[in-house]
Parts: C-alpha cells; sequence; structure tokens
C-alpha cells in the first residue's frame, strides 16, 4: 500500500473508534509494522491531524478541524448523494438548507471523476415530495427541545379530532412520506408515543430537563419499536 494511501486508511481507521486503540491493533490493521505504525501517526500529527494518545496507551482521533482530500469509492459517492438529496426533497427547510450546503462542500473536495458522479448519479430519490400538512408548531421547536433534552407541554389533536394536553419528553422527528412525527415519552401514558407534527396545536418548554441521557433514551425506544415489530 502507497504510503499516502495508508495515511488514509489510518484516519480512516481512527475515525471509526471511540475508545483508544493500540499500535499493535493498528499496525495490524493495516498490514505494518509498530515501529511504521508510529512513523505514520507522527507524520499525521504533523500534517495537523488531532491524534491524541502514546505508545503502549493507545491512540485515539479527537474532534478537531482536521480534514484531508475525501477518498471515496463509486458506491460511496453515490450512497452519499442519494441521501443528502433525499434530505433536501422531504426534510424541512433548516435540514434541505444543510443537505444543499454540505453537498456543495463534499463536491469541492472530491476529484474531478467523482465529482462527476457527485453531479450526475446513477441513484436517484425520486420526484420531490412536497405535500406534507402545515405545521402550526415550527419544527425548529421540536429541534431545539430534543437537543436541550427539554420537557415540552404540547396541545395535541388525534385522529378523531380529541384534543388533549401532555407533556412530553421530546427524541427525534421522523420525516415519513406523508407526514413528519416527533417520537417522545409521554408522561401522560407513560411510554413511548409518536406525534404528528401538523396535529400538534401548540407546544412549548417547560423549564425543566427530562432526566437520563437522550441517547439511552433513544436505545430503549428503538428496543420497544423492535418488539411492537415482532408481534
Amino acid at each position: 500500500m502507497a504510503r499516502t494511501s495508508r495515511l488514509l486508511s489510518l484516519l480512516q481507521i481512527l475515525r471509526g473508534k471511540r475508545r483508544p486503540v493500540t499500535a499493535a491493533v493498528l499496525a495490524a490493521e493495516l498490514a505494518v509494522s509498530e515501529r511504521t505504525l508510529y512513523r505514520d501517526i507522527a507524520e499525521l500529527v504533523a500534517q495537523g491531524a488531532p491524534i491524541q494518545g502514546e505508545a503502549g496507551i493507545g491512540y485515539i482521533l479527537r474532534p478537531g478541524l482536521f480534514l484531508p482530500p475525501l477518498m471515496l469509492s463509486e458506491d460511496e459517492t453515490e450512497a452519499i448523494v442519494l441521501g443528502l438529496r433525499y434530505v433536501e426533497q422531504r426534510g424541512d427547510d433548516t435540514l434541505g438548507r444543510a443537505a444543499r450546503d454540505a453537498l456543495a462542500k463534499i463536491e469541492a473536495v472530491l476529484p474531478p471523476a467523482a465529482q462527476e458522479i457527485a453531479r450526475n448519479p446513477v441513484a436517484l430519490p425520486g420526484p420531490s415530495h412536497r405535500s406534507f400538512p402545515d405545521n402550526r408548531v415550527a419544527i425548529e421547536v421540536f429541534r431545539s427541545a430534543i437537543r436541550a433534552q427539554a420537557k415540552l407541554r404540547i396541545d395535541y389533536g388525534d385522529l378523531n379530532g380529541q384534543a388533549t394536553t401532555r407533556v412530553i419528553w421530546p427524541i427525534a422527528i421522523g420525516f415519513m412520506n406523508e407526514a413528519r412525527m416527533l417520537a417522545a415519552w409521554c408522561e401522560l401514558r407513560q411510554d413511548f408515543r409518536h406525534f404528528r407534527t401538523d396535529r400538534i396545536a401548540a407546544a412549548s418548554e417547560i423549564g425543566e430537563r427530562y432526566p437520563g441521557r437522550r441517547s439511552q433514551l433513544v436505545k430503549s425506544w428503538r428496543a420497544a419499536m423492535d418488539e411492537i415489530a415482532k408481534r
């Protein structure tokens, strides 16, 4: 493997690790000696890669602004473009703009051949779908509450038009083909519930964070959905 390719591969491996990984493990994955691995680590650090660690303990890639040129396969490029185009079509205005901006940034650092694939992909997301019911509460209200782990008080009308006021712990927004759904823990029902955003008449934070971590709630919600799917 050429050194440039090996350095990019090393960065990719480190990106996928959540905990420090030893030089022996990294060297084995790259099929090089530990001595070569140490030289590669030193070279990446000199180039600005935010790698933290030391010999005998392990290395981890810290969050940072270092971004080498993207080396994506044709299939990887297709997958990224398809996903971003789908978000552009079916996401809310904020996500639509973010998808366009992200695609422009990715295209800017791709080599010429990959740029052509990105601009004229084989896989397309299908016709634009813009017939979502209108929301009375902006999606940004839900997104902000999710990020802050804030409890929301909502006025909700069900399929039969029956209105209820509930306190919920919002954890995710689902972008379906016909509607958008807010996944949340409902204090009234003491269970996970899904609320169509177009049926939420009002929503406001009550000034409380919900307990625990959102990541754990999402894990529990997924487990609950898996159990329902098995029935």
